[in-house]
């Protein structure tokens, strides 16, 4: 590994002054139409065959090694979020109310970086190597099924991934086998009312009222009808009702996410929640329409290749710990690339030494130590190289 090791080393500079340009220029879940110019013009300078618009703005770019072998998949997604940066940094956002706030620029950086490497090692790689640029990894649907759908697995055997990690120390790589992200789900609930006089409210139906029961019955779906041991969460996010202060709402709107890992509570949460829903309702003599928005399904990583990861992590020159970690209730849409293909998920730490406070992801003050950069990408470069060479082996 110490050709591979030294030439990322050697382009370390090139890899973050991709990530600033692209931290500077972030470009929201599908539209990110100049991100993915810039990384297709980068791929298509190595000399690789580039597919443009896969599944919308989504990239594949292809390595073709000269030795046969199996193919692997590396995946990075590129698009921001509606955040307005409130960092210091000289290379902050020049787009108003966008931002990198959840490391997609080094996600990026880190994989073309690592394309560039690999190119120069094309006559030693014993397989192909297909580079998946993801638009859209932040909004349901997301960019990974519709770039599954659009081939980007087709021939792949199998895929690695990472993801940094703000508030995790650099040098620490974490993992998990089995159930990492939950699924993740939407939904809204419109209570139809009627409205009146804050004076005579019997001759109205409070949605508010309404609502405000609603919110603690769906809770009690939790708490007294969900095994104790099976992770779910709902949660109600908005709860829209505007009207004057002398004015019963005749209408009412809730929203929320609910979290579940198991398929089978999964569907038994959105069917308790329109019985619920209908009940209390009913009680008040109101309506209330339930409107369920399946998200991305449970990220569940596989055994065999999250423990050849992990063992090869502890190697790299720069990880100074890799550890396994808990199961997360946050989604992720590179759950649809695992139902396809065997492969894994990992998280590499990117936290400043140091530092007096670390900000989460999402957040207007989120920064990397890019030192993360140069140990994401010789994980994904190692697994490659150590797959096509010996496969789980190892």
């Amino acid at each position: 590994m110490e050709k591979l090791y030294t030439e990322l080393d050697e382009i370390y500079d090139e890899i973050v002054a991709i990530r600033r340009h692209l931290h500077e220029n972030p470009e929201l879940s599908f539209q990110e139409t100049n991100t993915a110019k810039y990384i297709a013009e980068y791929q298509e300078n190595l000399g690789h065959e580039v597919r443009k618009n896969v599944g919308g703005n989504g990239i594949v770019a292809f390595l073709r090694g000269d030795k046969p072998g199996p193919t692997v998949a590396l995946r990075a997604d590129f698009d921001a979020l509606p955040i307005q940066e409130e960092t210091d940094i000289p290379f902050r956002s020049k787009n108003d109310g966008v931002m990198h706030a959840c490391g997609h620029d080094g996600h990026t950086a880190a994989l073309l970086g690592l394309a560039k490497v690999l190119n120069g090692m094309k006559s030693e790689l014993e397989g192909n190597v297909v580079f998946i640029h993801q638009h859209a990894e932040e909004v349901v649907p997301g960019g990974a099924k519709s770039m599954i759908e659009a081939g980007c697995l087709d021939g792949v055997d199998v895929i690695f991934g990472v993801h940094l990690q703000a508030q995790t120390p650099a040098g620490e790589v974490s993992y998990r086998i089995g159930p990492l992200h939950a699924a993740a789900d939407f939904f809204e609930v419109k209570i139809q009312g009627k409205g009146g006089h804050g004076a005579y409210p019997h001759q109205t139906k409070d949605s508010i009222v309404i609502g405000s029961q609603l919110v603690g019955n769906l809770q009690q779906i939790i708490s007294r009808k969900i095994d104790p041991l099976e992770p779910a969460v709902i949660s109600i996010g908005t709860f829209e009702a505007v009207n004057a202060n002398n004015v019963i709402a005749d209408t009412a709107l809730l929203k929320g996410t609910v979290r579940t890992y198991s398929n089978q509570v999964r569907n038994y949460i959105e069917k308790e929640m329109e019985n619920v829903i209908a009940s209390t309702c009913q009680l008040y003599h109101a309506e209330g329409k339930l409107d369920y928005r399946r998200g991305y399904p449970a990220l569940i990583t596989h055994e065999k290749e999250t423990n050849f990861v992990a063992e090869l992590a502890i190697d790299i020159p720069e990880v100074e710990a890799v550890k396994e970690t808990e199961p997360s209730m946050g989604g992720e849409d590179y759950a649809y690339y695992l139902e396809k293909v065997k492969g894994t998920f990992m998280f590499v730490g990117a936290e400043y030494p140091n530092v007096k406070e670390s900000y989460p992801h999402h957040h207007p003050k989120f920064d990397i130590d890019e030192r993360a950069l140069l140990i994401s990408a010789k994980l994904l470069g190692k697994a490659t190289i150590e797959y096509m060479k010996h496969g789980l082996r190892i």
